[in-house]
């Protein structure tokens, strides 16, 4: 590939470069893990890794710093592997493609993976640089962060030995991160019911166009979700037609918006012509409704052919749809402590068909309130489980509480206006980190986030300001600095 070679810091975009080459799917990190403890026998860089494949890296401090802190910085090393329709792509066999676009990096028609590759790339480079001066090291690289922070929840007393850790997942360069909402994800079975149809036409209906994004990130954007408006489409068709549905489907991951959805439907003959037409005014309303925030939202209507069809039963296709329209979507609270952060929301994820035809949905919800988090989760179990649904709620995670008093943060406010002569916001993140498990593991820890800027994380569109990157990288290796020195 060889894009990225001219950008600065060189070192940090070399290894970028290479983890875009190793496939790394959540759950499926094999190759990623070998890549690594195979660099850390080349740096001689001492490396442990525990029972689910979190490594750490270990270094000495640099000469006379011995007795400083122990410093633990952190990554995820795997990616969401996302790609727009019609894009050929094997995210366990192929690799990313990065390309330079302007003052951007991305891929071509996939995620990007700088979510959270490149915070890996940053930590590989810290490692394997003599010149630069610093206490004792720890490097954590967690697996499995993008479907259920499960590397983190698994890490074990002992593991690490630090008692200050910088996480590299955050997209913002300029602020330092010292919060992070909890989150939960419930999953929903409806048992389908199915009958024959041999008469009226079928339409395949698509929702796509859509830009999606982080479920948490991105949430308060107003950004459409492709499911809610489909089965808003449907909700409000059947109540003028007899409408029949022989399938429907959209989403992917439970931490992403989802960007496309479509269903087969049936309907009467003599219905057809009112059913487009109300369609049409449907997609225009949405289409004003999302405006700048979702301007290439699309709305297509195809025929369908297929002989002896089946449909879902009607009562149940009634009472399943209902209740996903009725299901609330997006923002749900803004916090009142803390300017412009969303406290509590909600994400109707994804829809799927499984092997026994059953239909399967999975909603995810965030919250920084443990008691707002509780009552939203009360309210979706009572919605579907009166229309017939199993509903089966996941443990979850917790969240960060932000600490102002935190000494890792005022070492790291003072470098950033040192560096760069000018404040760096100090926020809380409506999304999970994996801080929040660390802290409920290590109450002693004492943490921060930071990172470049990212756009679009989750979504083929994921961009990585190329500035940014040499930004933080500076700024990371002077907090190190100011750490051994007890500056």
């Amino acid at each position: 590939m060889h894009t990225l070679k001219s950008l600065n810091p060189q070192n940090v975009w070399e290894y970028f470069e290479e983890i875009c080459k190793i496939p790394r799917p959540s759950k499926k990190e094999e190759k990623i893990i070998a890549w690594l403890e195979n660099f850390a026998k080349n740096k001689h860089i001492s490396v442990k890794k525990d029972a689910i494949g979190n490594l750490l890296f270990s270094k000495k401090a640099s000469s006379g710093l011995e007795m400083a802190p122990v410093t633990v910085l952190q990554a995820h090393v795997d990616m969401v592997c996302e790609k727009n329709n019609g894009v050929i792509h094997d995210f366990e066999q192929d690799p990313i493609r990065p390309l330079i676009s302007g003052e951007w990096v991305k891929a071509s028609g996939t995620t990007l993976g700088a979510d959270n590759g490149i915070g890996i790339a940053m930590i590989l480079a810290v490692f394997s640089d003599p010149d630069l001066i610093h206490g004792p090291l720890e490097a954590l690289f967690t697996v499995d962060e993008e479907t259920g922070l499960t590397g983190a929840n698994a890490v074990q007393p002992g593991f690490i030995s630090g008692k200050t850790l910088i996480n590299l997942d955050s997209e913002d360069e300029g602020k330092i991160y010292i919060g992070c909402a909890g989150g939960v994800k419930t999953s929903i079975e409806y048992t389908s019911q199915w009958e024959n149809i041999s008469s009226g036409v079928c339409y395949n209906l698509k929702i796509n166009g859509l830009k999606g994004g982080h479920s948490g990130d991105d949430i308060e954007k107003g950004r459409g979700n492709a499911i809610k408006i489909l089965t808003g489409l449907l909700s409000e068709s059947m109540e003028h037609f007899t409408v029949r549905i022989l399938d429907i489907e959209g989403g992917n991951l439970h931490n992403a918006i989802p960007r496309e959805a479509s269903a087969i439907v049936n309907i009467p003959e003599s219905e057809k012509n009112r059913f487009l037409q109300h369609a049409g005014i449907y997609f225009e309303r949405i289409q004003k409704e999302l405006g700048k925030n979702d301007p290439e939202f699309k709305l297509h209507i195809a025929d369908y052919q297929q002989s002896n069809a089946s449909c879902l039963h009607p009562e149940m296709a009634k009472e399943m749809i209902a209740a996903l329209h009725a299901c609330p979507n997006g923002v749900i609270a803004m916090s009142e402590k803390m300017k412009e952060l969303v406290e509590t929301s909600l994400n109707i994820a994804s829809i799927k068909r499984d092997k026994s035809d059953n239909f399967q949905i999975v909603i995810s919800q965030r919250s920084s309130n443990d008691y707002a988090i509780k009552e939203l989760i009360s309210k979706i179990r009572n919605l579907f489980e009166i229309t017939g649904a199993k509903v089966e709620v996941g443990e979850g995670y917790p969240g960060w509480e932000p600490n102002l008093d935190s000494p890792i943060l005022k070492i790291a406010q003072s470098t950033y206006i040192s560096l760069f002569n000018r404040k760096p916001e100090v926020k809380a993140i409506h999304a999970g980190l994996e801080c929040g498990l660390f802290l409920a593991k290590f109450p002693e820890l004492d943490m921060i986030s930071i990172g470049p800027t990212i756009r679009s994380p989750h979504s083929p569109d994921e961009k990585l300001e190329i500035s940014t990157v040499d930004k933080t990288y500076q700024y990371l290796k002077e907090i190190l600095v100011a750490i051994a020195k007890g500056k």
